[in-house]
């Protein structure tokens, strides 16, 4: 055996236990982080669900405003607000147990980690002077989502941007419009916002006739008709109330506008509104009475 391979041998008799040692706690703390991990995303799993129709947990100390006589979309409304507010703890889950397991192995490797969490912490300051819209992103995104202004799959008017909410993170919160454009809004910058898929929505239908059209029995057509409409299987999913004939809405020169409104599921007045107008213009024609021509 040549002089190479005995210090080779001595240095491992010498070091290889500690060596050895250290590399089971290293793989011990990585295991139990992952571990502590899952505990925690599932704990964040079992609050976000909810039973039976019930509140999920995480929910019942925050406010509510899904009103209550919407039953089942209630629900619907509560699980969505849950999840969004599960997946940011299961981030903050993550960011903390690897954070603390990283220094763990850190200081397993011998490392001194006083100078780095001193000078992390001194980067934190410097970062919070210099961060400051940051930081207000992340205030403004946690608030929004604890009282619960909007989330996933709503349709919002926010000011820079309208459309549907495709994503909801604590620094900025992503919509896409009806042109497929994607916008990407800082929660700081939002200064009102406007749900158009919060408890119930109303669909409008503005229905124009000539001025010689008789308007009670433009009237009742209409009534009659929307009832109809609203029962058939194709709407009835979506109303949540019967339909009203408001009466004559506008006049102007061309003529007269009568506005039939209904009470529906958050975020359907669109597709309602469409049905309900394809049944109500036949039916006026169909009943003699007179539209406006364009």
């Amino acid at each position: 055996m040549n002089v190479e391979s005995t210090l080779a041998v001595e240095w491992w008799v010498a070091n290889g236990p500690k060596l050895a040692g250290g590399a089971l706690r290293i793989l011990l703390v990585v295991i139990v982080a992952v571990i502590i991990r899952a505990v925690l995303r599932r704990l964040i799993d079992g609050m976000t669900r909810g039973n039976g129709g019930r509140k999920p947990k995480l929910l019942k100390p925050l406010r509510e405003r899904a009103p209550q006589a919407l039953g089942a979309f209630a629900s619907e409304r509560r699980e969505q607000r849950a999840r969004t507010i599960g997946s940011v703890l299961k981030s903050f889950v993550t960011i903390i147990v690897f954070g603390v397991a990283f220094i763990q192995v850190l200081t397993e490797l011998g490392m001194n980690v006083a100078p780095i969490l001193t000078s992390a912490g001194i980067l934190g300051v410097a970062i919070g002077f210099g961060a400051q819209n940051l930081v207000k992103d992340f205030l403004a995104g946690m608030f929004m989502m604890l009282e619960d202004q909007y989330g996933v799959g709503d349709v919002v008017d926010l000011g820079p941007a309208t459309g549907t909410v495709e994503s909801v993170a604590l620094r900025t919160t992503t919509i896409r419009d009806t042109n497929g454009t994607v916008w990407y809004v800082r929660n700081g910058e939002i200064l009102r916002v406007g749900n158009s898929s919060q408890g119930f929505a109303v669909a409008v239908v503005d229905i124009p006739l000539s001025y010689g059209a008789n308007l009670a029995s433009a009237t009742q057509v209409l009534t009659t008709a929307a009832e109809e409409a609203a029962a058939e299987e194709l709407l009835a999913k979506d109303v949540t109330d019967k339909p009203q004939v408001l009466g004559v809405e506008k006049v102007t020169p061309e003529g007269i506008t009568m506005r039939v409104t209904v009470k529906v599921r958050p975020g359907r007045q669109w597709a309602v509104q469409r049905a309900l107008r394809a049944k109500l213009m036949p039916a006026l024609e169909d009943a003699g009475i007179s539209l406006k021509s364009s």
